[in-house]
């Protein structure tokens, strides 16, 4: 497989770019491949490769790449502007929409990013309650932004520690952890702090790998949360409208305060979205003193491409992705079965992922996989014409232009790079 082009702007980018990428994640050694164009299913690079993606953007392409709804509803906007700094009527309709799937939210203010939206849902939550401190768990990404850029601490009540140069000790000092399905390190935190705004969480975690919520764990931190007037926030920039239509609060039914979309609720391109209970949203600017604004805020683009996509998953509904991604999931584990590496898969809904090592079940035990290994993988499954996440710590995402002959020819694939290493 031929990468002569691709290395080669990469080595340019170098000189141009901080490790030559405008994201970590895509700087893969020894170099990334250059996307030309993507459509379906497949992506392809400068260098002529075409690869099945389960990448998909890292998760908001879930009808796939290029997708003729999705295109013709932007290209119609574009002939009307993409700019505006007004209100538009689609605010209000996909507002509507959102507040009718998803159980924790009554209203909502759209943003940018997701890492946006999680910063705005904490000083919303600090500033509704008058408390200072939050909870995240060991390991959860809610965004780079200074209060949750935290590394994983040893102990249910380690306070903070930054995990980026440039954050000061001071910025995360009200920042506490607690280790995934620990419900006993959560209650004792919260215990032990009396000034908790709020405790964050993904409801199921997609950036230490994928790891699923064991039973009654999500019930039992609504309940202690409740119990001990503490906010409860699901950052469901993944999880939204991926594993059900009103996210993994509809999935597992449990109720938050406050909710955060992104990814497919942009349809493709940029978006952010905050939102949870009517009287602790009113204390959001200009109804209330918590301030918060974004000129790019509610573009008409983003709305677009996310309003009919979500439209379109309302109206096909989830069975042929689930469907073909639990296949996929049983035939990778066929495949592990034959060979020697000791590798597990998980999978929810659209969402799977293969483990080099068992299945974790929090942060601690995601750290246990091997990660090299996993690279090693990579690239010989690249090699054969198929794209995961470069990383044993991302998430493999599957679309509905996905068809049964790529899932067919990526589980032969899989069971070939494992024999292989």
């Amino acid at each position: 497989m031929n990468f002569g082009k691709s290395k080669s702007l990469y080595s340019e980018a170098l000189n141009l770019m901080p490790g030559g990428v405008s994201s970590p994640v895509r700087a893969v050694k020894p170099h990334p491949f250059y996307t030309a164009f993507g459509k379906g299913s497949k992506i392809a690079d400068v260098d002529g490769n075409e690869y099945i993606d389960y990448c998909m953007g890292y998760g908001p392409l879930i009808l796939g790449h290029a997708h003729p709804a999705v295109k013709k509803a932007i290209e119609e906007q574009l002939e009307k502007g993409w700019l505006y700094g007004t209100p538009i009527e689609l605010e209000v309709k996909y507002a509507k929409l959102i507040t009718k799937l998803f159980p924790g939210i009554e209203m909502l203010r759209f943003v940018n990013t997701g890492s946006e939206a999680t910063m705005a849902a904490l000083r919303v939550a600090r500033g509704f309650t008058g408390r200072n401190k939050i909870i995240k768990v060991e390991g959860s990404f809610h965004g780079a932004h200074d209060a949750v850029l935290v590394k994983a601490g040893s102990g249910a009540t380690t306070h903070g520690i930054p995990n980026s140069a440039g954050i000061p000790a001071d910025f995360v000092k009200h920042t506490l952890q607690v280790p995934y399905n620990d419900i006993e390190a959560l209650a004792d935190v919260i215990e032990k702090n009396n000034d908790i705004a709020a405790f964050i969480l993904e409801p199921v975690m997609g950036n230490s790998a994928l790891i699923l919520p064991e039973k009654d764990y999500l019930k039992e931190v609504r309940n202690v949360t409740e119990e001990n007037d503490v906010l409860l926030i699901f950052d469901e920039v993944i999880t939204g409208f991926r594993v059900s239509p009103g996210g993994a609060q509809e999935y597992y039914g449990i109720k938050p305060d406050l909710t955060t979309l992104g990814k497919i609720a942009g349809g493709g391109l940029p978006i952010g979205i905050f939102g949870g209970k009517k009287e602790i949203m009113e204390n959001v600017a200009p109804s209330g003193n918590v301030y918060q604004a974004g000129t790019f805020s509610g573009n008409p683009l983003s709305l677009t491409a996310g309003y009919t996509t979500v439209k379109f998953l309302m109206e096909n509904g989830y069975d042929y992705i689930n469907s073909i991604t639990k296949e996929l999931a049983d035939g990778i584990r066929d495949q592990i079965a034959g060979s020697n590496l000791g590798n597990e898969v998980g999978s929810i809904a659209s969402m799977f992922c293969i483990y080099f090592g068992k299945t974790p079940k929090n942060y601690s035990d995601s750290l246990k996989l091997d990660g090299k290994k996993f690279i090693e993988f990579f690239w010989k499954l690249l090699e054969e014409g198929v794209f995961f996440p470069p990383s044993q710590y991302e998430t493999c995402f599957v679309s509905f232009a996905h068809s049964r002959e790529d899932i067919e020819k990526t589980i032969e694939a899989v069971g070939t790079c494992l024999r292989k290493l």
